[in-house]
């Protein structure tokens, strides 16, 4: 797995200077450091195999959730259920709710992944007056209660700091 600080650093949990100039410097924030210990634990393991061929990106938390962004090298994506596998051990390894997603432009596709298994209907773009752009997601009424966490302000935020723009959920 590729990961933006040194792999012997991140595995003994002292950091070299370096690694600790891009801590301080706010581009990879402290609790990543555990999320990326764990990451490269697991991908000795024969189930996250697949992890090898994977590049860390970064993670997000909100309220006791955790989505951590991977980028695939080598564009064989792993499968959904892997990914599935992998969030439930994180899951337990780092005592949050975890969830894995993988790293795309199409705002879509990330609350497709986010979300699962609730569906959703469409992504709105709405344009506001003083030049921001807000993105609503409609979900239908009766899969708000498949969304993956409990409070969809969790979601909601969580999104909007993976796009860096307003993203609201409304039931439909």
């Amino acid at each position: 797995m590729r990961i933006p600080l040194d792999t012997l650093c991140v595995k003994t949990g002292v950091l070299c200077p370096r690694c600790q100039s891009i801590v301080r410097s706010g581009s990879v924030k402290e609790y990543e450091v555990d999320v990326m210990r764990e990451l490269l634990d697991l991908e000795e393991l024969p189930d996250f195999k697949f992890l090898k061929d994977m590049e860390y990106v970064r993670s997000v938390t909100s309220e006791g959730a955790l989505v951590i962004i991977l980028q695939d090298v080598k564009d064989n994506t792993p499968d959904p259920r892997s990914l599935n596998k992998l969030s439930w051990v994180l899951s337990e390894k780092l005592k949050t709710r975890a969830r894995i997603i993988t790293n795309t432009k199409d705002l879509k596709e990330v609350v497709k992944q986010l979300v699962f298994p609730a569906r959703i209907t469409s992504v709105n773009t709405i344009w506001l007056p003083d030049g921001t752009v807000e993105y609503v997601v409609r979900i239908p009424k009766f899969e708000m209660r498949n969304l993956p966490f409990k409070r969809r302000e969790v979601i909601e935020d969580i999104l909007t700091q993976i796009t860096g723009n307003v993203v609201r959920i409304r039931a439909d």
